[in-house]
């Protein structure tokens, strides 16, 4: 599937450099909706922003430079001499998300109040990808123009704020994900009353509280190793008590008459997401008697004193964010969303596609493309002039334009936050410290994630007037 979309994304991006590009790469490619493509696009675009992101921040990109003849200020024969050292490190990481997230957050304000594909905006949201990459590469290219000043403190706190409100969006998503897991299985087990479903929902619900279990015990180790530990021990503790709360509350009697479907697996996938949250809120204090020192222990040297300055690394807590992070935006681009009411209490429909007739139909019930469409005619579907990257949107839009590059927007600031190690920038802009804000915003945001899973549990039964169903 996530082919087919690909090459539809391609054959899309080749439709906008004309007529004749078009013919020869659509007439090869299956259909697929405008909607999907265009948010595939975008997440292809975030996904080779955050990639040239992890580029600035490689080891050995900085001296690799200094052997680039116009890069070595120490040569006088040279004409042209450039700062290459803008083009690395933790600030030239800013410099870059500070444009991404600057071009999503303008074609949020350009898509305010679109209500179909027959708004004059819509060319702008599904095409001219050539432009839009050229718009994007040259925002960046500028931003790197930006004197250095008290620009790296002022972007920490945007992006702080930026990232903390994606972590709730991610919330969202992942209570989304655990709610519609949960009903496609059970409705597969009731249809088939086959003993193979009914094995993996029990297999899976084991396995993530043995996972979670598993990072308690972890935690308690590692991060808990002396007295000044006590708030890694609360952090640790009131979580695990919260997440056996909400994993009781998820059978019980009440619950389970008002939402038969809702049942352990959700709370374990809730339950193993918050341990996430916690671990990674506690790589981010500033004890370093209270983290574990990884070389240290893997190589059995003696522990060295810690440096003064710290340097943003993929430790394994930064890819841990990236993968989740890339799931979460993959599973906004292509998950439609459903009509349980679990979607209705998180607002996931917000976030995600809207299912219509069309999205049910197969691949191969969509007629090829003709002549007309590649000569830009708008053919239909259903009446049989349809074409492979076919409008679905003419009668309302499948999915909120503006909020999704809103989300988007902040998913950048996330992602410079979290190759940056949500590290604070001292004043003299080349050294790094841990940031206890880091700290107390994912851990609220656990918080958070709990309150969310248990007002899905418990909203049915408050707002008893209100039809869910």
């Amino acid at each position: 599937m996530g082919a087919v979309l690909g090459i539809c994304s391609a054959a899309q991006l080749a439709c906008c450099c004309g007529s004749a590009a078009c013919s020869l790469c659509c007439s090869a490619c299956p259909s697929c909706k405008n909607s999907t493509s265009s948010r595939i696009m975008y997440a292809i675009m975030m996904l080779l922003g955050t990639v040239v992101a992890c580029i600035m921040l490689s080891p050995g990109l900085k001296s690799a430079l200094q052997k680039v003849p116009f890069c070595n200020s120490g040569d006088a024969t040279q004409v042209l001499q450039l700062d290459c050292t803008d083009v690395v490190g933790y600030l030239a990481v800013y410099r870059l998300c500070f444009a991404m997230s600057l071009f999503f957050f303008v074609m949020a304000l350009l898509m305010i109040g679109v209500k179909s594909s027959k708004d004059p905006r819509a060319g702008i949201q599904n095409g001219f990808w050539a432009l839009k990459f050229l718009v994007l590469i040259g925002a960046i290219i500028g931003a790197f123009f930006i004197p250095r000043g008290e620009f790296g403190q002022v972007w920490m706190y945007f992006g702080m704020i930026g990232g903390f409100l994606f972590i709730l969006i991610q919330l969202v998503l992942i209570i989304d994900f655990a709610h519609s897991w949960a009903e496609a299985w059970v409705d597969k087990y009731e249809e088939t009353e086959s003993r193979g479903w009914y094995c993996a929902l029990l297999f899976f619900t084991f396995l993530h509280y043995a996972l979670a279990i598993t990072a308690v015990i972890l935690f308690f180790i590692f991060y808990t190793t002396t007295e000044s530990c006590a708030l890694h021990k609360f952090f640790i503790s009131f979580n695990l008590i919260l997440c056996f709360i909400i994993s009781i509350m998820s059978i019980l009697p009440k619950i389970q008459n008002s939402q038969p479907r809702s049942g352990l697996l959700q709370a374990s996938v809730i339950t193993l997401y918050t341990m996430y949250l916690t671990w990674s809120a506690m790589t981010n204090t500033a004890e370093k008697e209270c983290k574990p020192d990884w070389n240290t222990l893997i190589e059995g040297n003696e522990p060295t004193e810690a440096p003064q300055s710290e340097k943003p690394a993929f430790d394994g807590e930064s890819i841990a964010s990236l993968v989740i992070w890339f799931c979460c935006v993959l599973y906004s681009s292509l998950r439609s969303a459903s009509n349980s009411q679990a979607s209705r209490l998180t607002m996931s429909d917000k976030v995600l596609l809207k299912d219509d007739a069309t999205s049910r139909r197969s691949v191969s019930d969509i007629p090829l493309v003709t002549n007309e469409v590649l000569q830009g005619g708008s053919g239909d579907p259903e009446s049989g002039d349809g074409h492979h990257v076919w409008d679905n949107e003419e009668d309302g839009v499948a999915y909120s334009w503006s909020f999704f590059h809103t989300m988007f927007g902040l998913a950048t600031l996330y992602v410079m936050m979290t190759l940056t190690n949500w590290f604070t920038p001292n004043s003299d802009l080349t050294t790094l410290s841990s940031n206890m804000a880091a700290v107390w915003v994912k851990i609220v945001s656990s918080w958070i994630c709990l309150l969310l899973y248990l007002w899905t549990l418990v909203a049915p039964i408050i707002l008893s007037n209100r039809d869910f169903s």
